[in-house]
Order: structure tokens, then C-alpha cells, then sequence
């Protein structure tokens, strides 16, 4: 032996069973997401369909006229989905003319003297007007909010600027923000919130909601500390 040779001990190369594992967990990793992704979008046009057929007259529904004709019983996954977007134009279509808005109008009065009805008709008009308004702005910034107590902060979203009441009690400026729950987004809480303790974050709304949804586990690309795991740089 020579004087200069490399005495440390080279590492063991991982057995069958650790590479079956690895190479298992990898596809795993990038199987899993496009598999629920298709799932999940697979079970809402069904749910859609389910919702929406009942209400099809049987002669309009390609699927029953495959089956008359040719004895084909196919599922068509997506009709109820294509009859619900064509009834929804259609009505868009009717509620700007003259004869539409006049209907509408007399429906929503009529709403209007059914006692427990009119409550919640009016909340929810009053949500998909905020929701679907093209010029406001809610739910376009992601933000920290110190919750549930000073010196802990959480991830939220801003709704709008506090209006109301609620800006006139406060004697301050106040914005009203979101606050998910994880690992579940679609739950959480409304909190009223200073402006001044708003602090407002430059990754974007899904980039938020991808670091609640994983529990701060993926993080943004390009804001990856140095010490995470590699879990959460394998964001794309």
C-alpha cells in the first residue's frame, strides 16, 4: 500500500429493496398530484351531471339517443356540464334585455315576501356580486396577520377594505382578510384587521395557498431558505 491512498471507507451503495423503494416513492411524488387533479375534476363534472340531467329532457340527451338507435348504453361523462354553460349563457343572455331584467325583477320581488327565502337569497346574491365583479379587487394579495396571538403570524388573504359600520366603530383604517384553515383552504376565518398590522407578501394567492395547503412544507420557488427540505423545493 501505498503512502497517499485513500484509506476512508467508501459509501455502501443502497441494496435492491431501498432502490425498489425510491424509485417507488419518486413516481409516487409525481403520479399522486396529476392522479387527483384528473379525479377531482372527473367527480365534479360528475356531480354536475347528477345535478343537472334530471332536469334534460330525455330527447336532448345524446347518450339516450345512442341508446335508442343503437342499442349503445355509453356514459357520456360532461353533458350536464355542456347543458348547464348553455343554459347559463342563455340566461346571462336574457337578463340584459329589456324583457329579461323585467322578469328578473318581478322573481326577486316576488323572493322578496317569503320571510326566511329573502335572507338568504339576499346573502347570497350579495357573495357572487362581490365574487364575480370584474373591478374588485378581493382575494389578490396574500398577507400576515398576527393570529391567534401576538408573535405568531399566519397566512391570510385580503378580502376588501373594511366599509360600514365596521370602518366607522373602528376609529382606525381596517381591512377585512381571510384566514384559511390547513390543511383544508376552503375553511377558515373572517377577521377584521388594522391596516397597519396587514402586512402584505409578494408571492402570489396560489403560491400562498400551495404553503398552506402543504402545512409550510412548499414554498414558493426562488424563496426557498437555504436550510428546507427537499420537499419543499420541488416546487414548479
Amino acid at each position: 500500500m501505498q503512502l497517499g491512498d485513500d484509506l476512508s471507507p467508501r459509501p455502501a451503495r443502497p441494496g435492491l429493496f431501498t432502490r425498489i423503494r425510491n424509485n417507488f416513492l419518486t413516481g409516487l411524488v409525481v403520479i399522486a398530484p396529476i392522479g387527483l387533479t384528473f379525479w377531482l375534476i372527473w367527480s365534479v363534472i360528475g356531480w354536475i351531471d347528477g345535478w343537472v340531467l334530471p332536469f334534460v329532457p330525455l330527447s336532448y340527451r345524446p347518450d339516450i339517443w345512442l341508446l335508442q338507435k343503437f342499442g349503445l348504453d355509453v356514459d357520456i361523462r360532461g353533458i350536464g356540464v355542456a347543458f348547464f354553460l348553455l343554459f347559463t349563457l342563455l340566461v346571462g343572455w336574457l337578463a340584459k334585455g329589456l324583457i329579461g331584467r323585467s322578469i328578473l325583477r318581478w322573481a326577486e320581488n316576488l323572493v322578496q315576501t317569503m320571510p326566511v327565502v329573502r335572507s338568504v337569497y339576499g346573502g347570497l346574491k350579495q357573495i357572487a356580486e362581490t365574487i364575480l365583479a370584474q373591478d374588485q379587487s378581493s382575494f389578490e394579495n396574500a398577507c400576515l396577520v398576527e393570529y391567534p396571538r401576538k408573535g405568531l403570524w399566519a397566512i391570510a388573504f385580503i378580502s376588501t377594505s373594511a366599509k360600514g359600520e365596521i370602518k366607522q366603530r373602528a376609529g382606525v383604517p381596517m381591512m377585512s382578510v381571510f384566514l384559511p384553515t390547513t390543511p383544508n383552504p376552503t375553511s377558515g376565518f373572517l377577521l377584521f384587521v388594522p391596516e397597519e398590522d396587514v402586512v402584505i407578501l409578494d408571492m402570489t394567492v396560489e403560491d400562498a395557498a400551495k404553503l398552506v395547503i402543504s402545512a409550510g412544507l412548499v414554498y414558493p420557488a426562488g424563496q426557498v431558505p437555504p436550510d428546507a427540505p427537499a420537499s419543499a423545493k420541488a416546487v414548479s
